[in-house]
């Protein structure tokens, strides 16, 4: 099998995984207890939470654990419901998760106004419209760190800044970012960042929110003082103490991996060039290494999808999240991808573990299919 799907999920990195296995089998102690047995736990946990902020420049007191990017998204967007009603604009970009986007749907539903920024044919917020969308109603701005189907990444420290002139905060869906590409969240004056352990080869249904300090955020889960009274629940210690470990992994290797995503990209579309494919690839030169979104001409995305898989081949198509809908996805509608290629697009997301003959192998099993 040739695996190329990392964008949806990675693979749990062993390193993780035996950091895991004492927390499930010896030190399964419950974290809130106040007996010596709950300690190994309770210190797990504040080592997780400390790794965690190294790594994206925060304190270790703005982490917040949560069960994943989904989870994080919801908790900020509902959030507004609790705003002050002069001040609960929320502003987004039409290029969203759908964790975002119909987050938004429910609070529109409750009277909470949502406007939509545009993007160019890269994914691109447009500068020059954006701050006509901000005024002293705005309460959120949520824009994705770099776009889950094209890899687009987008000019979050820009943005921010634009948005603290007008005294709103500023959420990035950073799910498809964090452990990928470099980020400091002080430094690039982001006030709230949501992150899944499973896209950096940490176990999947673990995550988690960053908070900066003086944000005030409304409880998402009531029950007990988890999470300083924010998301209660029982501590899932041993995913927490995975995730760390597998980000910190990745913040180590990110520059020696960059480089060999990049090598295969090139390998790849070289070898569609050379196989005289007609296609196009979406996004912006700024992108997530390894993200390739190709659109082929007069061809059928789903269709390709399948038969890849018949050889062994995983890739998505449209919108990995959306696995009941085929139609074309919001984000290439966004983008305004032409429509003679626009069905026949595939997303390809190469991880640390492919190779470049991987990626050739795809290209002509692509050219078999599509010119047998």
């Amino acid at each position: 099998m040739i695996y190329a799907d990392n964008a949806a999920t990675t693979k749990l990195c062993i390193e993780a995984f035996e950091a895991m296995q004492p927390y499930l089998l010896q030190n399964y102690g419950n974290a809130s207890q106040p007996y010596f047995f709950a300690k190994a736990s309770k210190k797990a946990l504040q080592n997780s939470r400390e790794t965690i902020a190294e790594c994206i420049g925060a304190f270790p007191n703005e982490i917040y654990f949560t069960s994943g990017g989904t989870e994080s998204d919801n908790w900020v967007i509902k959030s507004s419901l609790f705003m002050d009603k002069k001040k609960n604009k929320i502003i987004t970009s039409p290029i969203e998760h759908h964790a975002i986007l119909n987050s938004c749907k429910t609070v529109q539903k409750l009277k909470i106004p949502v406007d939509f920024l545009s993007v160019d044919e890269k994914g691109v917020i447009i500068f020059d419209s954006f701050e006509q969308y901000l005024s002293k109603n705005t309460g959120l701005v949520s824009i994705m760190y770099a776009n889950n189907e094209i890899g687009t990444i987008e000019p979050i420290p820009e943005i921010a800044r634009i948005v603290h002139k007008y005294g709103a905060v500023f959420h990035t869906d950073a799910v498809q970012a964090v452990g990928h590409i470099p980020i400091n969240v002080h430094a690039s004056e982001i006030d709230l960042l949501s992150s899944s352990a499973h896209k950096f080869n940490g176990p999947k249904g673990i995550g988690f929110l960053y908070i900066k300090n003086g944000i005030s955020m409304p409880a998402y889960i009531d029950g007990g003082s988890q999470e300083l009274g924010l998301r209660a629940g029982t501590e899932n210690v041993a995913a927490i103490v995975g995730m760390a470990k597998a980000l910190k992994i990745n913040i180590n290797r990110m520059d020696k991996v960059r480089i060999k995503l990049l090598n295969i990209e090139n390998a790849f579309l070289s070898a569609l060039q050379d196989l005289g494919l007609d296609f196009i690839r979406n996004g912006a030169e700024n992108h997530l290494p390894g993200n390739m979104n190709i659109s082929f001409c007069q061809a059928d995305g789903e269709m390709l999808l399948h038969r890849l898989d018949l050889k062994g081949i995983c890739v998505s198509t449209g919108s990995a999240c959306d696995t009941v809908n085929t139609q074309i996805s919001h984000v290439l509608q966004a983008i305004k991808v032409p429509k003679e290629y626009a069905k026949g697009t595939i997303r390809i997301t190469f991880g640390a573990d492919n190779t470049t003959q991987e990626a050739i192998e795809i290209a002509k099993s692509i050219r078999d299919i599509l010119n047998p």
